[in-house]
């Protein structure tokens, strides 16, 4: 197995909302905001290699909404992910498996795409795309809250092209091994519906892509919860679970937001869980 990090762009989302009820004064010291107060973030994906699979974890945003849509979350470093394929020795239509933590059009859009003729449909033609029941049923019937971040053109064209796939979701306990993908599933409910975490076995090293559960380092206190959840108090006892786990078994947490840093550690303080170490992937797996 061979893991590879790509980055699709960086934008901007306000800091008030990214950090819920905790004050400015706390949260600039980690995350500066600008004039706007919009914070730096970031589409990080894991590209897998294993075997005859060719997995990725989460596409972006893609590139597909209008001007006016982009205008509220000011992308820059606009990657090529063709180009970044190809520096790795493969073709968007070598993947085979497309493996969504959730439906959020900064974590799916890039999984669809607009045709010449200007029809919807999947991005890579050859690849199962990889959602859960419960999940699905909550973005395509959004709840007004989360609306604006369930875009029915990066949903409902996988439905449609015949490529969509469910993986079960557990009826007790948190973790699951889904033999079609090779890793673990963490399944949490507080930012959103049925949200999912790879834990992935790696180089005799535990990785845990992070999704929306901590989008940065600056997020690593328990009460710091983002506004967009939809229960926080939920959150944090997933957070408070899943963080004490990561700093006992020092798994290695790969922020899928973070503009700066690619994987961090945690540790145990009499304050919970902190920070421990930050790193790159180049640093860990050379």
């Amino acid at each position: 197995m061979k893991i590879y990090p790509i980055i699709h762009q960086n934008f901007k989302l306000d800091g008030g909302a990214m950090f819920g009820v905790v004050p400015k004064v706390i949260w600039q010291r980690t995350n500066p905001a600008d004039e706007d107060n919009l914070i730096d973030m970031t589409t990080r994906s894991l590209l897998i290699e294993d075997g005859n699979q060719l997995i990725l974890i989460d596409t972006g945003m893609g590139n597909k909404q209008s001007d006016k849509f982009f205008s509220y979350y000011k992308p820059t470093k606009l990657n090529s992910f063709d180009e970044t394929l190809k520096k790795y020795g493969f073709h968007r239509n070598d993947i085979t498996d497309v493996f969504m933590t959730h439906l959020h059009f900064d974590h799916c859009g890039g999984s669809i795409v607009r045709n010449d003729k200007g029809f919807y449909e999947p991005a890579f033609k050859n690849a199962k795309f990889w959602s859960n029941k419960k999940h699905w049923e909550w973005a395509v019937h959004p709840n007004p809250r989360e609306k604006a971040s369930f875009l029915k053109e990066n949903i409902l064209p996988i439905e449609e092209s015949g490529q969509l796939n469910f993986i079960d979701t557990p009826e007790n306990g948190r973790e699951i091994h889904s033999g079609d993908l090779k890793f673990d599933i963490i399944f949490v409910d507080g930012h959103t519906e049925k949200q999912m975490l790879p834990k992935i076995e790696y180089k005799g090293k535990t990785l845990v892509f992070m999704a929306d559960l901590l989008p940065t380092t600056g997020h690593i206190p328990l009460p710091y919860v983002m506004g967009y959840d939809t229960r926080p108090l939920i959150t944090m006892e997933e957070r408070q679970e899943i963080f004490n786990k990561a700093a006992e078994e020092n798994w290695l947490l790969v922020l899928e937001h973070d503009p700066y840093h690619e994987i961090c550690t945690l540790k145990k303080t009499e304050k919970g869980p902190r920070l421990d170490k930050i790193y790159t992937f180049e640093e860990i797996f050379n």
